[in-house]
């Protein structure tokens, strides 16, 4: 007998806690597991891939490794709380836990702090050291737009305030309604938080550097800077407020740490197992079936997989009414990436005019959005983020080499590109670039691995519907209330989790989203003030 709290909330003692299946192992799927483990509720992990990560998947050849996914990490307070996570402690409480260093988290990964965060590089051999130092911030915009100065402290005050209200208010609030929205709507309306936010960008900056630089960082959650709100803004503050950080050994070594803690909380992962169904009894969840026709019983199901993927794949047709075919077409996607990941011998210089982060900027900048975004139609020109870890950490490529890859947006497969026939010419144009315009010089003959990815990978390996590589695209009408919800509307007992879902995509949302989650839970089972009271009734 599966344990169920009474009609009074309170959890039966002495009986099997509740089970609970999470389908896909991403942060955010890992997250929100070690938070239900220590609820209580017995937790298993079912990823399609042979390890885990999900988009955080590590790829290792030939002696290098390289992160396939996300790389800059912020906000370490986040992980601190999941790494301090205990049983009969979910730590749904506080939103902002006091910040009392990283020894929780240092058991499971090592983290060290970037400067700068990142490097943003311009076509004319101009570049920008984006660090948390006011000072040298205020020095790089005199250096490279004088006339903007002023504006930037305008701007910071703008973002700063946004960030407060967008991120330290507001951040973890669960917009299940309309009215969730309506509540905050002065305060954003007031903040000019809804204008798109290149727009409230060049009303501060007119040297179209500096609109970029202060423009740029939604690219790295999947939308576009032209249309995101300037809610977004807040972004700058995040990294501004606990630094951007990596992780020795990569982000698979987060990865790692992430499964070591939840196996510690009793949590299992099954690997290679591909989920086809969610099992449902009266429009509530009570299993998954998988791709090899097993069938697994659970209390309750918490999805990490892409939204469209989840509603239009796993759930079965007659379950669903609220996100049903009208709305699943009629969500904009973000847009995709190809990746190209490298092994390279080093030639000594690399640190010289590279940094750990890198951004190169194209020639263009509103036309390239343009195209990738709206046209979906592959450009002549490449904007790049090259990552450079092996400046960092050595470790991940074999002496006197460097592991890098460098990243490219664009179109998802909306856009009918042939990746199959583009791929090989794409991976050769993106890595000459980076030789020629001399940020690796001699990089061609210097290689020694490649690999790439491309739209078709996040379609048919990771399962995000027309290859997006960040679920919806955070445009207005889909953030807060108009984001796929946490908790599903058609079906009782099915939650969700993880960048398609609120509020978004990035390490430190998706994080968040987990928490949200777990919190939902907490509460529909009656746990949610009283995780204390879990672990009395089942010792």
């Amino acid at each position: 007998m599966w344990a169920r709290p009474n009609s009074a909330g309170e959890w039966p003692g002495r009986l099997l806690p509740m089970r609970a299946i999470v389908i896909g192992s991403g942060v955010g799927g890992l997250s929100v597991a070690i938070r239900l483990a220590a609820m209580g509720l017995q937790v298993l992990v079912l990823e399609k891939l042979p390890g885990p990560g999900g988009r955080a998947f590590v790829h290792r050849a030939e002696g290098f490794t390289f992160d396939m996914g996300p790389t800059v990490i912020t906000v370490p307070p986040f992980l601190e709380d999941l790494f301090a996570t205990a049983p009969g402690d979910p730590r749904l409480y506080p939103d902002f836990p006091e910040e009392e260093g990283l020894k929780h988290t240092e058991r499971y990964v090592k983290l060290v702090p970037l400067d700068p965060f990142y490097r943003l590089h311009f076509p004319d051999g101009t570049y920008f050291d984006y660090k948390d130092d006011p000072e040298h911030l205020e020095g790089e915009v005199a250096r490279l737009a004088p006339e903007d100065l002023e504006g930037y402290r305008r701007f910071e005050a703008h973002a700063k305030a946004l960030f407060q209200k967008g991120f330290l208010e507001l951040g973890f609030t669960h917009f299940g309604s309309l009215l969730d929205l309506l509540k905050v709507a002065p305060d954003l309306l007031r903040l000019d938080a809804v204008r798109p936010l290149f727009g409230v960008v060049s009303r501060y900056f007119k040297n179209p550097k500096t609109r970029q630089i202060f423009s740029f960082e939604p690219l790295l959650i999947g939308g576009n800077p032209l249309q995101v709100p300037a809610l977004y803004a807040m972004i700058h503050f995040v990294e501004r407020r606990w630094g951007v950080h990596f992780a020795m050994g990569g982000t698979g070594a987060l990865v790692r740490g992430l499964v070591r803690k939840l196996e510690e909380l009793g949590g299992e992962i099954r690997y290679g197992a591909p989920v086809r169904r969610i099992l449902t009894k009266g429009r509530r969840a009570v299993g998954v079936v998988l791709q090899d026709g097993e069938k697994l019983a659970a209390d309750l199901v918490v999805s990490n997989a892409d939204y469209v993927h989840t509603y239009g794949e796993l759930l079965a047709p007659e379950d669903r009414t609220w996100n049903g075919d009208w709305r699943l077409k009629r969500t904009r996607l973000s847009m995709s990436l190809f990746v190209a990941y490298f092994g390279f011998r080093a030639r000594g210089d690399e640190g010289e005019r590279l940094r750990h982060h890198n951004v190169l900027f194209s020639h263009r900048y509103e036309g390239l959005l343009r195209d990738i975004f709206w046209r979906k139609v592959l450009p002549e020109d490449l904007a790049h983020y090259l990552h450079l870890p092996t400046l960092t950490d050595p470790s991940l490529a074999p002496p006197g080499h460097h592991a890098a890859y460098t990243l490219v947006p664009v179109p998802h497969n909306g856009s009918g590109l042939d990746w199959g026939r583009l791929g090989p010419a794409y991976l050769e144009k993106a890595l000459r670039y980076l030789d020629e315009a001399g940020y690796l010089p001699g990089l061609m003959d210097r290689l020694v691995y490649t690999h790439f990815i491309t739209p078709d990978y996040f379609q048919w390996t990771l399962n995000s519907h027309l290859g997006n590589a960040f679920g919806p695209e955070p445009v207005l009408w889909q953030t807060a209330s108009f984001r796929p919800k946490n908790r599903s509307e058609d079906v009782k007992g099915l939650y969700l989790v993880g960048q398609s879902y609120q509020p978004g995509a990035g390490l430190p949302s998706v994080m968040m989203s987990a928490k949200i989650t777990a919190r939902l839970i907490a509460h529909d089972l009656g746990l949610e003030k009283a995780p204390k009271g879990l672990l009395e009734a089942r010792g």
